[in-house]
């Protein structure tokens, strides 16, 4: 979705204040894609700051697919978006200085509110996702679901210098 920022690069430098749906349907990265479940209309206030030096706020709220990290079963991560920018189009990208924020968003006289929020959804991206605290992961040898049920796998991820104390276990069950 587009929004023209011609009022606010004018002359009479109004705001805009709009309301507008996200059109995103998934997050598509090198990793895989995510589809986005539920979305909230963002609402996007753009004002002049200077010259040509802009402040963009936008919030809204998506839901996310992302598989859990241990037994890829899929989860519904809710990412909230309330974030304020602070561009200047005379400044490209390249010769930021401090206190600004990139405009790559921004194309001539249109704000692509999509862009703005995929980058700003990069941001807010979980480091790690798990189904519930206690997730037991998958079984490295036959794929099963451990938190489904267990399997009859041996064990290969031990430590081979702890298999002296393994084969007593196994040599004395009683102990």
């Amino acid at each position: 979705m587009l929004i023209n920022l011609s009022d606010v690069l004018s002359e009479q430098h109004k705001t805009v204040e709009e309301t507008v749906p996200l059109n995103l349907e998934s997050m598509d990265l090198k990793s895989g894609s995510y589809p986005i479940v539920s979305k909230e209309p963002v609402h996007v206030v753009v004002s002049h700051v200077k010259d040509k030096e802009l402040q963009i706020k936008a919030e809204s709220k998506v839901c996310v697919i992302i598989p859990c990290d241990r037994c890829l079963e899929d989860v519904k991560q809710e990412i909230v978006l309330d974030f304020t920018k602070h561009v200047d189009l005379n400044i490209p990208d390249a010769d930021l200085p401090e206190g600004l924020d990139e405009s790559n968003f921004i194309d001539g006289y249109h704000l692509d509110v999509d862009k703005l929020l995929f980058n700003e959804i990069l941001i807010g991206w979980p480091t790690k996702v798990l189904c519930r605290e206690d997730c037991k992961g998958i079984c490295n040898v036959c794929g099963q679901n451990l938190n489904l049920g267990t399997c009859n796998c041996e064990d290969t991820g031990l430590d081979p210098r702890m298999s002296v104390v393994r084969d007593l276990f196994k040599n004395f069950k009683e102990v």
